[in-house]
């Protein structure tokens, strides 16, 4: 599984760009999702590389990203009650682990959004115009996502 973020935020992005990130649901900049490892978003993460980074996020980050920002609709915490009462998983952690199996998504929680809105990472982004192996914040950046996940948390 993917961890994507939105990193930049402009008016004037190209409309191909701005439907891609659309149909992410990286609508604002800070939102992060979590979406499956397939050949269609590889694809839709290229088209938006210059706006996103993203990475293989770990099982305990996961977990930790859904316990602290996961909400259900009306701004209500995901908490291991609710998804005892609703899903057949009895804890955060357990979900956390289908999802990285790709057996599981959010959306498949009732009343689940898909989309985590994390704060700004601890001492900022390391520069919004540069990709991640040149020493800036876009692209792809592999498991050093799960280090800028727990700044923004």
């Amino acid at each position: 599984m993917f961890a994507v973020i939105r990193v930049r935020g402009q008016p004037d992005v190209n409309k191909d760009i701005r439907m891609t990130m659309e149909l992410m649901n990286l609508t604002r900049v800070n939102h992060c999702v979590v979406i499956p490892e397939n050949d269609v978003m590889k694809g839709m993460l290229q088209k938006a590389k210059d706006y996103i980074t993203w990475g293989e996020v770990d099982e305990e980050t996961l977990a930790e990203m859904i316990r602290i920002r996961g909400r259900l609709a009306g701004d209500i915490t995901i908490t291991d009650e609710y998804l005892k009462a609703h899903t057949e998983f009895t804890t955060v952690a357990d979900m956390a682990k289908a999802m990285i199996n790709s057996d599981y998504r959010m959306k498949d929680v009732e009343s689940a959004k898909a989309v985590f809105r994390l704060h700004p990472p601890a001492k900022g982004y390391e520069g919004i115009k540069r990709s991640y192996r040149n020493g800036g914040a876009l692209g792809y950046r592999g498991k050093a996502i799960n280090d800028l996940i727990a700044r923004m948390l």
